[in-house]
């Protein structure tokens, strides 16, 4: 049998991630990425595109006869590489335009929630800096500013007062911090509980789980600071029971791809469902239309099935089957630009990379770039998603605090409390 030819769009960890993955696959010979980064290298060929530039990566896939595309990131997602590559009978995995717009427009999202019943917290939008400061005069506090699109995960802030809360609308609607993605924000109630992301392929009627996880995005410990593109996850996340998640898939998952479907959206990919965990039950802080990152750099060594073959089957309009996931824990740490989310140096080298740190241990590339003589250095906010897998979860915590040990730069900075949370819940349980 002809081995595939794949090629994924990306250059950051989740990208990384996705690439190891896809090397061990038995259907696949020639892996490219675009635009990738020094990790990625050393598995896949990566092509000098950018991952928002449709026109030439299809003209790529055209030239190479790529079998399958495979796309990482969000914002080509939402800006039509789908609908493109499907236009010219390409094979290629994730969601159209129209469907990604439940990531790419957080308005869009909450309509649709709305309309459906699934549960969220309550929320008004303004398009009017005026009106949404008026607005604060009467909210109560802690509020939750958010952007209508995408922001890399930086749109959101969570405001305990006033004065918090017009800084917020300041940034996104007078400065225009976030460009159009600001032009709508919404004003949402602080959900209290407990955040965990659940994500699944689904090829628009079924869903097929992935392992849950915890995302850590604040850039202090104890989720202190502005929030950033993610600085650590562990999988699977305790908080979600297996009753929980029945009930995530009955009255969230299962309606949103149903709600999709009856919208003239019809939802094939990865569904995301960021989810805050509450005393009335789960409900959906954001829906996203592709792998979390770093969430996916813990998920992907826990999964057994031959994910390519998911993804080629859904790219071929086929049912999703059940995935095979191994009885353990992954937790990812991510080594940061200091700096970061706020400016940052690049081009620092990074010392460590050549240690053997056994089979247990994945470094992910993020933001890194190869130099002249094969020197690895910085090149990005969130530089390295340095990962461990175990049996156990005070093993998989403590190797990979080991495995940030051995790596640095000038500057490097990471959480030290990834995993935190989890330890509370199974210390409660009684289970590690």
């Amino acid at each position: 049998m002809t081995r595939m030819s794949i090629l994924v769009v990306g250059g950051g960890g989740r990208e990384h991630a996705l690439v190891t993955h896809i090397s061990a696959s038995p259907l696949v010979g020639a892996i490219y990425c675009a635009p990738g980064n020094a990790g990625i290298s050393k598995l896949a060929r990566c092509v000098n595109i950018r991952q928002n530039d449709i026109p030439r990566l299809l003209d790529f896939v055209r030239r190479k006869a790529i079998d399958l595309t495979v796309v990482g990131p969000e914002e080509p997602l939402v800006h039509g590489i789908v609908d493109e590559f499907e236009s010219q009978g390409l094979s290629i995995f994730g969601p159209t335009s129209k469907a990604a717009e439940l990531e790419g427009s957080k308005v869009f999202s909450k309509y649709l929630m709305k309309k459906y019943n699934i549960a969220t917290a309550a929320y008004e939008v303004f398009q009017n800096h005026e009106q949404a400061c008026r607005h604060l005069k009467k909210t109560k506090y802690p509020v939750v500013v958010k952007v209508d699109g995408l922001a890399a995960g930086k749109g959101t802030f969570v405001c305990a007062s006033e004065e918090l809360a017009l800084s917020a609308l300041n940034q996104t609607m007078v400065e225009k911090t976030f460009g159009a993605s600001g032009t709508k924000v919404i004003l949402e109630e602080f959900m209290v509980g407990e955040e965990v992301s659940v994500m699944g392929i689904t090829d628009g009627e079924s869903v097929a789980y992935l392992p849950s996880a915890q995302d850590h995005k604040a850039i202090f410990d104890h989720d202190q600071g502005p929030n950033t593109g993610g600085m650590g996850a562990y999988a699977p996340a305790p908080v979600m029971t297996s009753d929980l998640l029945q009930q995530v898939d009955a009255e969230i998952m299962r309606p949103a791809i149903k709600a999709m479907a009856l919208e003239d959206r019809p939802y094939r990919g990865i569904l995301y469902a960021g989810l805050m965990v509450t005393n009335d039950g789960p409900k959906v802080v954001e829906f996203n239309c592709r792998l979390g990152d770093p969430e996916a750099q813990a998920i992907l060594p826990l999964v057994d099935s031959d994910l390519v073959e998911a993804m080629f089957r859904i790219a071929k309009g086929k049912r999703v089957r059940d995935i095979k996931i191994a009885n353990k824990w992954g937790m990812c740490v991510v080594l940061a630009s200091g700096g970061y989310p706020g400016a940052y140096e690049k081009n620092k080298k990074i010392l460590g990379l050549n240690k053997k740190l056994g089979n247990d241990i994945f470094i992910f590339h993020a933001g890194t770039k190869l130099q002249e003589g094969d020197e690895v250095v910085t090149q990005g906010g969130r530089v390295l998603g340095v990962t461990a897998i175990a049996n156990d979860f005070h093993s998989v915590r403590e190797r990979a605090y080991w495995a940030v040990g051995k790596i640095t730069f000038d500057k490097a900075y990471y959480r030290k409390d990834i995993g935190a949370k989890a330890l509370k819940h199974l210390i409660t349980s009684g289970a590690n």
